[in-house]
């Protein structure tokens, strides 16, 4: 039988979190060091595959801490922290990537390592309507700007909701931001559907913070038939609360202006329109903090990351 675990000791890379972060993350160490513990007086080392969305990176302490799905034979899905043998193995990761790794389990330690990033390669179900999609879009807008890095400040704009009011993104400071881009005739029911079902899940599970901590805004690109009344038809689906979840439209300069800050892509097509897929989180100071392409991560993987983020009062990244 297991005997009792002794404490979990506090690592240098908890102290670099804040209270809330500290806390959340020593309650999860405490739950790995107890797998960690029954799994050494089974076995000398195991290997498990293991797939979620990065939640944050703690390069200097080895440390990056993720969503995971669940992993058959050995936990449910949770939120955990992983550690690496060498810092390099964490380059390139950030807030909001999907990634692949192998973690291994031995009897006096476990890690992470072989971390692959796996990259959203297809916006649209065919990788030829896809890369169509890019060239029709450089070749509309020649001028088109650079998208967004991680980490800079999101200009401001303001676009109209669907209760016709003007919402002016810097009025929204000192919140948490959500956003994502549909459009209400989009007929493939993985994506723009998808998108805004993801956000009703996030409506529920945020409730307490919506409006205080938390905002949620949707994006049409398809302004010239997605106005204020149709958008608010639109959002009686998942009864959202227009005082908290936004759905946005504008002048087609001002959307073009909006979905060019994160790289949206768009392009009519017989009617529909071909569109990339883009999810955004902004941090309590405006700075983006992770701009998540594809639909290859889950409503509870996102709202760990927002969760993350709401944690973070300082407002950083």
């Amino acid at each position: 039988m297991p005997g009792k675990l002794g404490p979990v000791d506090e690592t240098p890379a908890l102290r670099s979190l804040d209270n809330g972060e500290t806390h959340f993350v020593k309650s999860m160490m405490k739950i790995a060091a107890w797998l960690l513990f029954s799994a050494g007086s089974i076995w000398a080392a195991q290997q498990f595959p293991v797939t979620g969305m990065v939640l944050k990176v703690d390069q200097p302490h080895k440390i990056f801490v993720v969503s995971c799905q669940s992993i058959p034979g050995y936990m449910d899905a949770m939120v955990m922290p992983f550690e690496v043998r060498e810092v390099e193995a964490l380059n390139g990761l950030a807030a909001g990537m999907t990634i692949d790794f192998t973690l291994v389990v031995e009897k006096a330690s476990n890690y992470a390592e072989h971390l692959q990033i796996r990259r959203y390669e297809s916006v649209e179900q065919d990788p030829l309507t896809a890369r169509r999609l890019k060239l029709l879009n450089q070749l509309s807008h020649p001028d088109l700007a650079k998208s967004l890095d991680i980490g800079q400040a999101v200009p401001d704009f303001t676009l109209t909701d669907q209760s016709h009011r003007q919402v002016t993104f810097s009025k929204l400071a000192g919140k948490v931001v959500a956003l994502n881009f549909i459009y209400t005739s989009c007929a493939l029911p993985n994506f723009c559907f998808r998108n805004s079902n993801t956000f009703g899940v996030l409506q529920k599970r945020f409730q307490e913070q919506m409006g205080r901590d938390l905002v949620l805004l949707t994006v049409t690109f398809d302004p010239q038939r997605d106005g204020p009344d149709v958008l608010a038809k639109y959002a009686q689906t998942w009864k959202a609360n227009p005082a908290t979840w936004h759905f946005l439209t504008g002048s087609v300069s001002d959307v073009q202006r909006v979905s060019d800050m994160f790289g949206v892509e768009y392009f009519p097509d017989e009617g529909l329109m071909n569109h990339s897929l883009h999810t955004v989180i902004i941090n309590r100071s405006g700075n983006l903090v992770s701009n998540i392409e594809g639909n290859q991560f889950t409503a509870n993987q996102l709202g760990d990351l927002i969760g993350t983020v709401l944690s973070r009062r300082d407002g950083g990244n």
